[in-house]
């Protein structure tokens, strides 16, 4: 569906189900340079289990319009806006890589609305490799070609895919290359003020790392965890592209904490 943020038409998948604002929401925000089809699996799954879903392409990003947002902060302060104009009332956020930065910074203003907040492959900060900026503000495609090298374990090297007929260092390399990944990079290099946000969240949280992370590497996803008081998983022989990388068991790894919320 679409909707619109500061001016600004924005798509948001829904996971293949009419948006209904009266259920529990899962809010699913993309990593640098992704979008919705992150989340294909995880989204739909929840939309046909009693929640509704929002999965929106950050502004400049895929089918969203307008021009990509330069900080963090900024960020979590456009989720707010998008899950108030759609209307959501109850939200269960997850943030992927940088986009659980953005969630983290979204949860803080949230209020009563949050009713949990999960990480898929992330920390409280993000340092990125000064050579993969530069590279990406010159060319995106080489960028995106790094980044995945770096962000996919060693199984999806040698060409196993969760989908069959589908690899996704391919699928990912589409996407990033079409979208501003120089900025989101910069972005999340910027960004410190990650542990301060950690230590005010007093929702339930729960921290799912992956064992062979080059990106944001397990022992990182492990001092989050500790910050936020946060239960927690590991998917062994997967690197950091856990939701297109490892689709079912990072599905499994939120639904199984989410599900306990809500009982």
């Amino acid at each position: 569906m679409n909707i619109v943020v500061d001016g600004v038409n924005i798509f948001v998948a829904t996971g293949g189900c009419v948006f209904d604002s009266k259920k529990p929401t899962v809010v699913f925000v993309h990593g640098s340079g992704l979008d919705h089809r992150s989340w294909a699996l995880q989204a739909r799954w929840f939309a046909f289990h009693g929640y509704s879903v929002l999965a929106p392409d950050l502004p400049g990003h895929s089918l969203s319009e307008g021009e990509p947002l330069n900080s963090i902060e900024n960020m979590g302060k456009w989720l707010v806006k998008a899950i108030k104009s759609a209307g959501a009332e109850s939200v269960h956020l997850v943030g992927h890589s940088q986009g659980f930065l953005v969630a983290l910074e979204a949860a803080a203003l949230l209020g009563e609305k949050l009713k949990s907040l999960t990480a898929v492959a992330s920390a409280s900060a993000i340092p990125v490799n000064e050579s993969l900026v530069e590279t990406a503000k010159k060319n995106t495609r080489d960028a995106a070609d790094m980044l995945l090298k770096w962000g996919f374990g060693s199984q999806s090297h040698t060409g196993s895919s969760a989908v069959p007929g589908m690899q996704p260092i391919g699928i990912g390399r589409q996407i990033m290359s079409m979208n501003p990944l120089a900025e989101d990079l910069l972005a999340c290099n910027k960004y410190k003020n990650g542990t301060r946000c950690a230590k005010t969240i007093k929702a339930p949280s729960n921290v799912i790392v992956a064992s062979e992370d080059k990106n944001t590497p397990y022992k990182f996803g492990l001092e989050l965890a500790e910050l936020l008081g946060a239960e927690t998983t590991t998917i062994s022989g997967a690197g950091h592209m856990l939701p297109i990388e490892s689709p079912k068991s990072t599905l499994d790894a939120i639904k199984t904490f989410i599900l306990k919320i809500n009982q």
